[in-house]
Order: structure tokens, then C-alpha cells, then sequence
């Protein structure tokens, strides 16, 4: 468990807080923190990181102090930010302490002793206040307050901020490696090839790193490796024209709120390019004041009048530029961007003029596609749109310098700010083939990318046949049945599946004309629904559930993972429909009541052309060939419920490889669902927890204070206001012999939650902090088989929870009034993404010094008298009931009766025994082990002995 993890963090290091009061426990530890032998993840670090701030808050008082540090761009200020979100800390940002116009990367230009008073202020008691650095004066502009009694947690982020100068003021300190830094070192290495070493291409882009900044970050508890680098998943969605627009837009920069920025933007090519080299390989820089940017590429993608970006710029340091410069890039094109941008709701409308072009544009930019579109239509913007780059118009006009011509004509001359010359190597021209990653070399953690794959070229697309004289005219269907596409060499992480998946896509409309059919497949909790909606989001199309199509007469006892209970005759009708260009019905399928519902009309248009059809048996071989895209997906919550199951049962001293747990708990995938995918066209990996990441995080307010009906509709939009009824039923799972007192904890329990006929898994306990709940804003349904299997493997059903929910949404709130059946009064809960509206919503409702953050498990098992609590921790109240769903479970789950025996409570006696059994078997490894120690150490006590005595 993470708890046991976060147990190993508190034991040495930080500040001796414990001396100033004696501790009333023999347990509690004399110090705070102690090294991790581990790297984690960015998700699972920001995880440990919260629940170790939490626990330390409620272990010590006053201040807890927080370092964050690492190189540039690895993602230290994204997770002080992000964990700020949740806890609600201040956030010391070190680059306000430098002193000058430097970057502030170097050590000289940090005012430590500043910083190092307000810490102290703060660890104190005392108000204090920070300076505010601005970066376009290049001047330090004045003073930030910071009062003391409001600042539980500060973190301090900075390139620095684990400098021996500040360590024996953290309590807690983090390093976080990765990001830029990793993927700017495999994309140099691909580019200049083996000709230098990877110590040598750290000392040339990143100078200070080694000398500086890489000793300070072996001194962290919780190590991070940070192999998020750009994302379609949070994709930016952009409009553009020529500013020819109405008159009437101009009206929105005069405003106050109006913000004004310059920009120099430079591409670099790599030294080993020819001239025909394609611009996604050169490196961007953005530079802002003294700030600069940078991002790999030209990575976007054009859908229609969209130009779709990801989160892909990360800061780095001036020397960084000059590091590659000096190892050969060169700058073949920069301008100057003058920007006027002003915000309209979650828009941004920008003026923008670009100096070498003598031009100025109007964009728009939104995170969500539709509401860019709807904006555009209602401020009546008709002007043409484009879709190439400032720099595809500027090499349109000058053409690419050649390569042994100077770069066109730039705003700023390029500084070279560094501690030592760097010889250029000589440029080695290299294939894919020859790359030397930088995963193979025997390299410390600080210096190389933990993922397995860190390419910095993806593949492209083509097809497995380039005949084209056999296959007729270019949208016939002689043609689109010859024409198969090539699979890709290797599988590929959520992030570049996902990029790899909408290039296809157009990759195929470009070539095989519309429509283009993707199928998605892959296990239940694989992220194959979440990956579907993120492309069509993208592509701007619709998706289509093979749950839509099962039998009602067929599907029995929630079996719905069983390919038979499909009705394939009507889903090949549907896709012959669409592959003619006709209108077809597509079945709707309510899972509660077990029957259709009713049919939705779908046709597609040539504006779209894309379908996707996404379920586990996308890719069976009766469907897949009807399709033209076929992507596997697998990992996600299958992969962690595997992990979960196996650390559980090594708790209780019992050992499984992972094969043998997913025979039990996915006992179809292997068989009915693994040998489709093998045949993939993509093949993705999904190491994406939406569990611990913060990027998928819902706020919940929860309390039991009655709240009329009518003030729930005051504060939600009636315009978007919708209400459903839910049933559900919470089972949790533990295994017998887990440490319990005879208490249940939901920590040692697995969630299973039966709704609207479907099962839903929560595998990790959620963060609490303050009256909020933050759990993830999506559930991992799975097969009845799945929670079958986790009672086969020994899992317990110790308690359960039956629930009506009242549900009433607009969009940005949901308000739920849950009726718990052993419950006097409902409770209400709020939830949102933004943590901000759901306090506001639970202040209009009057609930605040109302809220809880017990869980309803809590809640349920406090209402029980503990005299009629078995020696597992099940109430008899609910033990009947309890074996009732077991039963009904393991009966549908299809589990003989000989694998059921072994998970059902019969008698307290059962798990007395079990618990026994483990005992027994913890106490024969330490005599084990007592016994190899003591033959050590009488062996060398007589070797010693024996020793003396030949000496005298």
C-alpha cells in the first residue's frame, strides 16, 4: 500500500522537529523524512507527495516546508502547482529571488539569504514578505505579503530549491527529473548521432546540471521521473484569419483587461539535416523577456479550419540555447510576435502581427473544439481561415535557406552565456535504425528517461501495398478493400498512440477518401473508451459503443463480455450502411433494464467522415474486417488492478506471478480478447493512472444538511439543467489475513460498485484534504468475471452499502442526494473539476461547518454496534445479505463451486483460521532468517577466536 510507502518516507533527514516536545509514542520516529529507494512516477509522486504533507501536518506543529527542485523543464513547477491545487499551500517561486538580468541559473544570481530570512519568518510564526520579480523589466518590481497564519504548507520551486543552503530548512524534498530535459537529450542524440558522449551533449546543453543541480537531487526523500513531455490529451484548439475581419472585433482590445506581449520565435535545424528536411524536425525556441521556450518540433495537428495543439512548450535556460548552437544547430528562421490578447470566458481572442510576414492575425483558442466553433459563429468572424504556420508562410515567401547561408534576418542577436566553449561535434548523418537510446546506457537516474521507448521521431503512416494500379479509382470500393494499411513497428504510450491515432485517421481520408472506420479495442479498464472520445474530440466525429448492440434475449447474468451476446448481423448492417454513404440506425442499449431502449439515426456527412466504433471486441476478426483502422489498447486499470491484487497478496504472505492473477480475475482476455489485438494496425500502452493523476481530479463537498429542492435549482444554470435517478451497490473486497484489529478500513479494501447494471472498480483509497474529497471523475467498469475472479483468488465481501441517488447537473456542477438505506437522513454531495465553483455551490446551498469527509463506509459501519462485529470485521447485520450477493456474484460470474468455497464467510471460525495460517507463516520466515543470522554471526565469533589464538 501507499500508506506503508508514504510510513518509509518518515523515518531521517529534514528538520528535528520532535526535540522541541517529548513524543508520547515509542513508534513515533525521532526525525521526519528518509530517502525513497524508488522513482516514481509524476502521478504517483504527486500522490505520495500530498498524502506525505497531510500526514506530516497532523504529526508536527506550525509550519511543514516543501522543496521542489530539479533541471528545467523537468515539471517542478507544474507539480508545485498542481499540489497547491489540492492542499491549498503557497507556492515560493525561487526565480523571484534573482538578483539580476541573468536567467537566474546560475548559483550567484539567487538571493539565498532573502530567501532563507522569509523561510525562517514563516517556520517562526512570522509574516514575512517575498519579492516579485518581473520578467519583461528584467527588474525585480516590488513586494508579495505572505502571512503566516494562512501558510500551513509552503513549498519552495526552484532549479535549486534542494541547495544545501535550504535543506536543513525542508521538511520535505522532492526531485523531479524528466520532461524536456530527458526528451532534449534523446532528440539531440538522434540528431548528432554517438559522435559524443551523453555526458558531454548534459554538459553542452545543460552546463550547470551536473556540477550544480544533479548532486542536490540524490538528497530527495520522493524522486520523480516526469515522462509526460506534450499531450493531445489537453489539446489546445485554434481559429485563424487575417485580421480583415469585422470591425466589430477590434472593440475587444480596448478593454482594460487587455494583455500585450512580444515574442521571438527561432527554429533551429540540426546540424546532420539536409535542406529537404521536414520542419516537424526542427526545434522551436520561444523567447519572452528573458524567458525562453522550448518544444520539439512543429507538433500540431490541421483538421478542417482547426489547428490543433498540444501543452507542448516547456522553459528552459539561456544557456540551453546556446548549448545547441553550439553543437551545430543552426537558426534558419526567427520573428518577432506582438501579441494583444484578451479573455472571453474559457476562450482567448488574440491580435497578433508578425513582423516578417507585414501582417496581422486574428486567433481564437479554446480547449474544447465545439465551444471554439460556436464562439467563432456568434461573433461573426467569416473571414477565411488558415491552417499553416507563421513559419510554413514565411518559408513560402523566402523559401529555406540553404545550408550554408545565414539565417534570415532576426530581431535579437543569440547570447551566448556559458561557462566554457563547447567544440561542435562533427555532424554524423543517422538513420532510425542506428540511434543509440539513451535507456540502453548504464546511466544514473538523474540522467535517463525510465520508459523503455523515448523516440524522437514518430513513425508515419503508409500503406502495406503501394500498387495502385489493381485496386481501381481512388474512393471505390475495389480500391478500399485492396488498400491495407502497414502496422506500426512497435507499441507506443497514451500520448503518442493518441497522436499516432488521429494521423491515421487523416492519413486514410487523405488516401482512401471518406468514410474512414477506426475500431478500438482492448480489455474492460484498458482506457479504450477514454482514448475514443479524446480522438473524436479531436477529429470532430461520433462513437458508437458495442455495448449498444447487445441481445437483450442473450445477455444474462451481466455476462456482457461474452462475444455471442453481440447481434453482429445488425452492427454489419450499420457499417455497410455507413461504408455506402446511407443512413443507418444505431441501437441504444439500457444496461439497467437489460433491453434497447430505443435506435439513434446516424449518417455520416463529408464534413465529418469518421466513425469509431469502440468495445473489447472491436477488433474479433468478424468485425475487424470491416474496418480500416484497427488500434489496441491495454494497461490502465486492468494492468493496476493485476499490480493491486499482487501487492495484496504478498501482504498476507502469499505469492502470484501477474499470469496467474489475470487467468483468475481476466479469465476471457487471454483467451477470447489478447489474440485479436496482436493484429493491430497501433498498438498502445496505457501507464496513464487517472487514479493518482491530478489531471483527473473531482472535488467533492460532501454533508448531511437538508437542502430543499428548489435552492438546487437556484444555483445550477437552468438552460443546461438535466436529473437522473441512480441505484447502486458499494461491495468491498478484502483479503482474509490482511492486519485489521477486526476493524475495516477502506484502505485494505477493494470497491466494487454494481449501477445501472454495470460494475465499476475503485482499486485506491481517495485524498481528503480539508472538507474536500478528491477523487477520479471516472469509473473503470469491468465484467462481472473480473470481481468472480477476485472472490476465486480469496478476496472477502466484509461489507456493502445499498444507495438511491438523486442526481441534478448542468454541466460544471452535479449535486447528488444520496438515500443510504441504513441511514436516518440523505446526504448531498457537490462535484466539480473546479474547486473553486464547488465551494461557491456549497456557500449558496449555506452547508459550509456542514461538510464530512468520512466515507459512506465510515458512515455505515459507525451506525453498527461493534458487539455484533465477527472477528473479520463483518457485521451480522449484514452478513446475510453479504452472502446473498456473493452467492448471486460467483452463480453469474460462472465460478464452480469448488473455486467459490474458498471466498465465502461460513463462520467467523474461517477467518480466525486464515488469519492463523498467516501468522504462522510470517513467524517461519523470521525463524528463517534468525537462523541464517545466528549462523553468521557464530561463525565469525568462531573464526575471530580461532583467529586470536594462531596470532598469540
Amino acid at each position: 500500500m501507499d500508506d506503508e510507502v508514504v510510513q518509509r518516507v518518515f523515518q531521517e533527514g529534514g528538520r528535528d522537529y520532535f526535540q522541541q516536545q517529548p513524543s508520547t509514542s515509542t513508534s513515533s520516529s525521532s526525525s521526519i523524512l528518509q530517502s525513497l529507494p524508488l522513482h516514481v512516477s509524476f502521478d504517483h509522486g504527486y500522490y505520495l507527495l500530498v498524502k506525505s504533507i497531510q500526514e506530516l501536518r497532523e504529526k508536527k506543529e506550525g509550519l511543514v516546508t516543501v522543496g521542489i527542485g530539479g533541471p528545467s523543464g523537468s515539471g517542478k513547477t507544474s507539480l508545485a502547482e498542481k499540489v497547491a491545487s489540492v492542499i491549498g499551500c503557497t507556492v515560493i517561486p525561487m526565480e523571484n529571488y534573482r538578483g539580476g538580468t541573468d536567467e537566474g541559473t546560475d548559483l550567484d544570481s539567487i538571493d539565498f539569504d532573502a530567501l532563507i530570512r522569509n523561510l525562517e519568518d514563516l517556520t517562526e510564526g512570522k509574516d514575512t514578505k517575498i519579492p516579485v520579480f518581473d520578467f519583461h523589466q528584467k527588474k525585480r518590481v516590488g513586494s508579495k505579503a505572505i502571512k503566516s497564519a494562512m501558510s500551513g504548507v509552503v513549498i519552495v520551486d526552484g532549479t535549486y530549491a534542494l541547495h544545501a543552503k535550504l535543506r536543513s530548512l525542508l521538511d520535505i524534498r522532492v526531485a523531479v527529473v524528466g520532461g524536456v530535459h530527458f526528451s532534449l537529450l534523446s532528440k539531440v542524440r538522434y540528431d548528432i548521432g554517438d559522435s559524443c558522449s551523453l555526458d558531454y551533449l548534459i554538459d553542452s546543453i545543460f552546463p550547470l546540471f551536473r556540477k550544480h543541480i544533479e548532486p542536490d537531487l540524490h538528497h530527495a526523500q520522493i524522486r520523480i521521473n516526469n515522462s509526460f513531455v506534450s499531450s493531445f490529451r489537453e489539446a489546445i484548439y485554434k481559429l485563424k484569419c487575417r485580421s480583415e475581419s469585422p470591425d466589430g472585433q477590434s472593440t475587444f482590445f480596448l478593454k482594460d483587461e487587455a494583455q500585450t506581449d512580444n515574442f521571438i520565435e527561432m527554429y533551429l535545424r540540426p546540424p546532420s539535416a539536409n535542406e529537404e528536411a521536414r520542419i516537424n524536425d526542427w526545434i522551436k525556441v520561444r523567447q519572452s523577456g528573458i524567458r525562453y521556450y522550448l518544444s520539439l518540433g512543429d507538433q500540431r495537428i490541421v483538421d478542417k479550419n482547426f489547428i490543433i495543439r498540444p501543452k507542448a512548450e516547456f522553459e528552459v535556460g539561456r544557456m540551453t540555447l546556446g548549448g545547441l548552437l553550439a553543437l551545430g544547430y543552426n537558426v534558419v528562421v526567427s520573428y518577432k510576435r506582438a501579441s494583444t490578447s484578451v479573455n472571453i470566458g474559457s476562450l482567448s481572442l488574440s491580435l497578433e502581427t508578425i513582423d516578417t510576414l507585414g501582417e496581422t492575425f486574428l486567433v481564437l483558442r479554446g480547449t474544447d473544439r465545439k465551444t471554439v466553433g460556436a464562439e467563432a459563429l456568434r461573433m461573426g468572424i467569416t473571414g477565411q481561415w488558415l491552417t499553416k504556420s507563421y513559419l510554413e508562410m514565411i518559408l513560402e515567401r523566402k523559401g529555406v535557406p540553404r545550408l550554408n547561408t545565414p539565417p534570415l534576418v532576426s530581431a535579437t542577436s543569440v547570447s551566448h552565456n556559458q561557462e566554457k566553449d563547447i567544440a561542435a561535434p562533427k555532424p554524423i548523418r543517422t538513420t532510425p535504425n542506428l540511434v543509440s537510446r539513451l535507456e540502453d546506457l548504464a546511466q544514473p537516474w538523474t540522467r535517463s528517461p525510465t520508459k523503455s521507448k523515448m523516440e524522437p521521431v514518430l513513425p508515419t503512416w503508409h500503406f502495406a501495398s503501394s500498387d495502385r494500379s489493381h485496386g481501381g479509382l481512388v474512393g471505390s470500393s475495389a480500391f478500399r478493400d485492396t488498400m491495407k494499411l502497414a502496422p506500426m513497428p512497435d507499441s507506443y504510450d497514451l500520448d503518442r498512440g493518441l497522436l499516432l491515432a488521429v494521423q491515421g485517421i487523416q492519413f486514410l481520408l487523405e488516401n482512401k477518401s471518406v468514410p474512414v472506420i477506426v475500431g478500438i479495442g482492448g480489455p474492460s479498464g484498458s482506457g479504450k473508451t477514454s482514448l475514443a472520445h479524446k480522438t473524436a474530440n479531436i477529429v470532430g466525429c461520433e462513437v458508437v459503443s458495442l455495448e449498444s448492440y447487445f441481445k437483450p434475449e442473450q445477455v444474462k447474468d451481466f455476462k456482457y463480455d461474452d462475444f455471442n451476446s453481440l447481434d453482429l448481423p445488425l452492427l454489419s448492417k450499420n457499417i455497410g450502411d455507413i461504408k455506402h454513404g446511407r443512413k443507418t440506425k444505431i441501437p441504444v442499449f439500457n444496461l439497467e433494464t437489460g433491453s434497447r431502449s430505443c435506435f439513434k439515426e446516424l449518417e455520416i456527412s463529408e464534413d465529418c467522415g469518421v466513425i469509431i466504433f469502440e468495445g473489447v471486441y472491436a477488433l474479433h476478426p468478424e468485425i475487424r474486417k470491416s474496418l480500416d483502422l484497427w488500434i489496441a489498447v491495454v494497461g490502465g486499470v486492468h494492468s493496476h488492478l493485476i499490480s493491486r491484487v499482487q501487492r495484496d497478496k504478498s501482504r498476507v504472505g502469499c505469492f502470484m506471478s501477474q499470469n496467474e492473477i489475470m487467468m483468475t480475475v481476466f479469465p476471457i482476455f487471454q483467451q477470447h480478447i489478447e489474440p485479436h489485438l496482436v493484429h493491430a494496425h497501433l498498438k498502445i500502452r496505457n501507464d496513464f493512472d487517472p487514479v493518482l493523476s491530478p489531471e483527473s481530479s473531482l472535488f467533492v463537498l460532501k454533508s448531511n444538511k437538508q437542502v430543499a429542492y428548489q435552492d438546487i435549482l437556484n444555483i445550477l444554470d437552468s438552460a443546461k439543467f438535466c436529473s437522473s435517478v441512480q441505484n447502486f451497490i458499494d461491495i468491498y473486497l478484502r483479503l482474509p489475513g490482511t492486519p485489521a484489529n477486526g476493524h475495516i478500513a477502506e484502505s485494505d479494501c477493494v470497491r466494487v460498485r454494481i449501477c445501472e447494471g454495470r460494475f465499476a472498480l475503485l482499486i485506491r483509497e481517495p485524498i481528503r484534504e480539508g472538507n474536500f474529497i478528491i477523487q477520479p471523475k471516472v469509473d473503470f467498469d469491468i465484467s462481472i468475471s473480473t470481481v468472480s475472479g477476485l472472490l476465486n483468488l480469496g478476496y472477502q465481501a466484509v461489507a456493502y452499502i445499498e444507495a438511491s441517488a438523486l442526481i441534478y447537473q448542468d454541466g460544471k456542477i452535479l449535486i447528488e442526494v444520496d438515500h443510504l438505506q441504513d441511514a436516518p437522513s440523505p446526504y448531498l454531495q457537490i462535484k466539480g473539476v473546479n474547486k473553486e465553483a464547488v465551494a461557491a455551490a456549497g456557500s449558496a446551498l449555506k452547508l459550509d461547518g456542514s461538510y464530512t469527509t468520512k466515507s459512506y463506509l465510515q458512515i455505515i459501519l459507525e451506525r453498527l454496534p461493534l458487539v455484533e462485529r465477527s472477528y473479520s470485521g463483518i457485521h451480522t447485520h449484514q452478513a446475510a445479505r453479504l452472502q446473498e450477493l456473493v452467492d448471486s456474484i460467483q452463480s453469474q460470474g460462472g465460478s464452480t463451486p469448488s473455486e467459490s468455497s474458498q471466498s465465502r464467510e461460513v463462520s467467523p471460525m474461517d477467518g480466525i483460521i486464515e488469519d492463523m495460517q498467516c501468522r504462522i507463516r510470517r513467524l517461519e520466515r523470521w525463524h528463517t532468517i534468525n537462523t541464517v543470522l545466528w549462523t553468521f554471526l557464530m561463525s565469525a565469533l568462531i573464526g575471530y577466536s580461532l583467529y586470536q589464538r594462531k596470532r598469540q
